[in-house]
């Protein structure tokens, strides 16, 4: 006969009758039977769902609760106790792989240009992406090692020689180490960003020298054809169609590439032509991220040519604006065929202090800018003024109504306030608007 008590003992319910009670039997010496020893975790775990289930066998619901917090409980151990495993492991490892840089990363590579994006002057590594690297033998065999003959350009960063490369025109521009920061600038931008109106980098060596590698332009840059007398004039309606190139190029790297980036120095002399006069943009020597233009911190140092920066470049204050600016610049010169910064010859006829008479010539300098807004900024009707700053060899082939649009438009570019300067999408649909209007055939030029 087994006591209550001992009943109540070993069935943790008893008083409530569930219909089962857990009997403790005993051995063949009449001893009772002691309880399992303690296996770890997992067989107490076992016997206490067993002991659950047989007490609770009628109440499923409560057992399936019961079941389902003991196994997510053991669930939530058992991953805890892998992720400690796996990040120490692989910290270890991370350790010691550390102290073995990879073999490639001690020369240059072709590995994303992205990779590398403000380097210093004494940048040691250099990475490019999608354009060959030629051998210094190949470049100085396409230009008779580099002699004057081939030479057709000269930039504020380097030579640029005319030369033919495996079957194809092309141009090197040929830099001195010195010039890694806009080496690195040009490779970053012109293998990142492709359009039509952008320059294409074909490939580049670093051999004694950097060089940069480009599709052959075969009409030159466009201040050639407008400040140079000998060259055939270009009529209003190609000069309107390379305007809308140019500003479709910056749109292109202000608006749609990634990421956009800011030229700094868009003038003429950066702009090429192709055989059918098609404007393409140049020597990104000096772009910048737009992220970085824009930062808090405007510590940026001055960078461009006299005559297009805008008033807030002296500050180091840059932002997609900047190109707008010098874009507007550019439309001056589209007009008038003049320079950014003009030369002007005054004669000084008496020295008072002397009292006697001279015929000296005193240089003096005056910006395209101020000369355009003496007649722009006039309140009457400054038609008349404008068509004396018109290019004169383009004679009465052109119309005044689409001169005085593109002067406006100019104008608007080159406001003194960045705010109020158009976007570069905004002066795309201008000239879009104003070069569908053009008449093609010579016009009478009248108002």
């Amino acid at each position: 006969m087994i006591e209550i008590e001992l009943l109540k003992r070993y069935n943790v319910n008893f008083s409530q009758g569930s219909g089962l009670v857990y009997i403790r039997g005993k051995d063949g010496n009449g001893l009772y039977v002691p309880l399992p020893p303690k296996k770890g975790f997992t067989f107490k775990l076992i016997r206490e769902l067993a002991i659950l289930m047989t007490i609770y066998f009628c109440d499923l619901d409560r057992i399936l609760v019961i079941a389902g917090i003991s196994i997510g409980g053991s669930c939530m151990v058992l991953l805890l106790l892998l992720c400690i495993y796996v990040r120490y492991f692989r910290k270890k490892n991370g350790e010691e792989e550390s102290k073995f840089p990879p073999e490639d990363s001690m020369t240059p590579s072709t590995k994303d240009v992205d990779k590398d994006t403000n380097d210093d002057n004494g940048s040691k590594y250099i990475w490019v992406d999608k354009s060959p690297e030629f051998s210094y033998e190949e470049l100085a065999n396409a230009t008779d090692n580099f002699s004057l003959a081939k030479k057709i350009g000269q930039g504020g960063f380097g030579e640029v020689y005319y030369g033919e490369l495996r079957g194809q025109k092309i141009a090197i521009k040929k830099m001195k180490m010195q010039a890694t920061r806009e080496f690195l600038s040009e490779l970053k931008v012109l293998t990142s960003v492709h359009h039509w109106n952008l320059v294409h980098l074909i490939g580049y060596c670093v051999e004694g020298f950097l060089f940069l590698v480009y599709e052959y332009m075969e009409n030159g840059n466009l201040s050639q054809h407008l400040h140079n007398s000998e060259k055939e004039p270009m009529t209003l309606s190609t000069r309107m169609k390379i305007a809308l190139d140019v500003a479709r190029g910056l749109e292109y790297i202000h608006d749609h590439s990634v990421p956009v980036y800011i030229h700094r120095d868009i003038k003429s002399d950066n702009i090429l032509l192709n055989e059918n006069f098609t404007g393409k943009v140049a020597d990104f020597g000096l772009t910048k991220l737009t992220d970085a233009a824009n930062s808090a911190d405007n510590t940026v140092h001055v960078a461009g040519t006299f005559g297009y920066m805008p008033p807030e470049n002296a500050y180091g204050r840059i932002s997609r604006k900047i190109d707008v600016y010098a874009f507007g610049v550019v439309l001056y010169e589209l007009i008038s065929a003049k320079a950014a910064v003009i030369k002007i010859d005054k004669t000084e006829f008496e020295f008072k202090s002397l009292e006697i008479k001279t015929n000296e010539s005193i240089d003096e300098y005056k910006s395209l800018v101020a000369l355009f807004d003496e007649v722009m900024n006039q309140t009457g009707d400054c038609i008349d003024d404008l068509r004396k700053l018109v290019d004169p060899r383009l004679g009465y082939n052109y119309s005044i109504d689409s001169i005085s649009k593109m002067a406006k438009l100019a104008k608007a570019c080159i406001n003194r306030d960045p705010k109020q300067r158009p976007t570069m999408r905004d002066v795309v649909v201008s000239l879009m608007e104003l070069n569908s209007s053009i008449d093609n055939k010579n016009s009478t030029g009248s108002a």
